[in-house]
This record gives structure tokens, C-alpha cells and sequence, in this order.
């Protein structure tokens, strides 16, 4: 099949390989977000898939919005039979879903109906999942609503953040897409409805979702930690200030702190929680590069007794 695949993060860069590697189809554009500001001197960077998608000698198309008549003219124009999609981050609107014969073909990280939206990995994580997994379906107008037409699996590992969890998801997942496109190609695949039960849904975690609440049980700050790291990163205050933190491990046997109160030792940092102590392991305060909470610690000086997040 011609294929127009649209993606924008690194997570889709694994699917689209796997698509120019496959020998069967050929991707003949790219459409990704327009390039956006970057690093200390804010200057225009391309998006991983429009980068890829250049080295391999493949057309990149960046629409501000899919609508725009520009971008639907020169899709009709390529004529693909289908359109392969990975974390785009718009919205596709109708008349430019009707443009494929074969329609858009989604892989979401996240075994539907279960976590339709954007951040299907980090709630996964927060929720506490054992089991999670990509799907591809095929795109309606409704939020990841559309009939499915194959998942894959993967087990969420007790120290799992987010982006460890969403890196293998997107290899599986590749392979994956990849098999989908084969399927649908030679018709031996097709798309089932999905379930009515069991839909949850993840939007965007928000700065403030990223919040640890210190009354909350231990095994729930952890999830938040983990769910949120790399982004948008768990953080609490200290002193005013934000501290962000990156890793800290539930001690069901460590009791009697309050919640958020620091126990500093001279290699440990502790902290109360809605049950048991969690030790905190890597921490990053405001201005400054990450570090061990035990070099932290040491650094504010009399933290011992305070209370994190106020």
C-alpha cells in the first residue's frame, strides 16, 4: 500500500522504520506538527518523525491544523491507501479521515477500551496496572472510540516509569503496526467493535496532577512518581520551593513519620506518607541538576523534621 504515516515524538519513530524497513509498502510522506522552539535559544527545531523522515529522502508535511486546504489538496494529490498513526498530537478532522481508502489506522499505547486519550501510559502506571499493551484501530471521530484490529501486550514492572514503560511499548507496538498494515492489505485482518465495558479514559496529566499528596498512601506516591517521570515530573515544595522528584521506593517496614515529615540519615532520606515511609533516591530542586537525596539533604542542611510539601 502507499502509505502516509503521521507521527510527531520520538515514541513514533520506531513504528515508521519499521514501516520504510518493511518491504511491502511504501511510505511516500510524513505529516507531523510544525517545528517547534527548543533548548536555551528557543530556536525552531524539527520533530523526531520529520527528522527521520528527511534522512530517509521521504516528503514531510507540517500543517498548522489538518484542515487547512493546503495540506487536504496535497493529500488528495499523494493518494494514499492508508494512513498509519502514532501520537500525531491533533485532531484529524472528517475530510481529512475520508481522504485514505483504507482510513487512518491508530496505534495507541494502551489495550482499549481501557485509557482512550493522551497520556494512556501514565495513568496505566498511576492506576496501579499489572497488564497493559498497544492496540491499532481504525479512526472515527470519536476520542480512540474506533473498531480494533490487533493488540499486543506487556507486563508493567514494579519500577516502571512511564517513559521505561512507553519505550518498549513503542518497538512492540512497531511490529504491530507493521502487522496490521499487512493485514489489511491482503484483507486477511479486520476491525472488531469495541467493548462498551471497561472504558476509561487518560487525558493529559497536568502540572498539578503531578502533585504528591504525602497523605496518600505510600504505594500511591510511588505510582505518582513513576507515572510522571520523565514528564511532566512528580514534584512537592520544600521551604517554598519546588522539588521535583524522580525516584523513591515504598519501606513497608519504616512507620512512624507523618506525612511528609523528612527522617535524614546520613546516607537516607525518609519520608512519611498516608501509610509507610517511602525513601526518597533521586530528587532535583529548583535551578539545579538532579542529584541523590542524600546529596540533597546534606546540601539544604536541618532538614531533618521538616515537612515536604508544606
Amino acid at each position: 500500500m502507499r502509505l502516509v504515516f503521521a507521527g510527531t515524538p520520538e515514541v513514533a519513530v520506531p513504528a515508521l522504520d519499521a514501516l520504510i524497513g518493511s518491504g511491502r509498502h511504501e511510505v511516500v510522506a510524513v505529516v507531523t506538527r510544525p517545528d517547534a522552539p527548543a533548548g536555551r535559544g528557543r530556536r525552531l527545531v524539527a520533530s523526531p518523525v520529520a527528522e527521520r523522515a528527511m534522512e530517509a529522502g521521504i516528503e514531510v508535511l507540517k500543517p498548522g491544523r489538518p484542515r487547512e486546504p493546503e495540506f487536504l489538496e496535497r493529500l488528495r494529490e499523494i493518494g494514499p491507501d492508508c494512513c498509519p498513526v502514532v501520537a500525531y498530537g491533533a485532531l484529524l478532522p472528517k475530510v481529512a479521515l475520508d481522504v485514505p481508502a483504507r482510513g487512518w489506522v491508530n496505534l495507541h499505547f494502551s489495550l482499549l477500551p481501557a485509557w482512550r486519550g493522551a497520556a494512556p501510559v501514565q495513568h496505566s502506571i498511576m492506576a496501579g496496572d499489572e497488564i497493559t499493551g498497544a492496540s491499532t484501530f481504525l479512526i472515527e471521530e470519536g476520542l480512540d472510540s474506533g473498531p480494533v484490529y490487533g493488540t499486543v501486550t506487556e507486563e508493567v514492572r514494579p519500577t516502571d516509569t512511564s517513559g521505561d514503560l512507553l519505550t518498549r511499548l513503542a518497538f512492540a507496538g512497531a511490529g504491530l503496526l507493521a502487522a496490521t498494515m499487512d493485514g489489511i492489505e491482503d484483507g486477511t485482518l479486520g476491525a472488531v467493535p469495541q467493548s462498551g465495558e471497561g472504558v476509561s479514559l487518560a487525558p493529559k496529566i497536568t502540572v498539578e496532577d503531578a502533585r504528591v499528596d504525602w497523605r496518600a498512601p505510600a504505594l500511591r506516591v510511588d505510582r505518582v512518581v513513576r507515572g510522571c517521570t520523565p514528564a511532566p515530573g512528580a514534584w512537592t515544595t520544600f521551604r517554598g520551593e519546588r522539588l521535583k522528584l524522580i525516584q523513591v521506593t515504598p519501606l513497608p517496614d519504616r512507620r512512624g513519620l507523618a506525612p511528609g515529615q523528612l527522617a535524614v540519615g546520613k546516607n537516607n532520606v525518609y519520608v512519611g506518607t498516608g501509610s509507610y515511609a517511602v525513601e526518597l533516591l533521586w530528587v532535583q530542586a529548583q535551578g539545579k541538576k538532579p542529584m541523590r537525596a542524600a546529596d540533597w539533604a546534606r546540601g539544604v542542611r536541618g532538614a531533618d523534621g521538616e515537612t515536604l510539601g508544606g
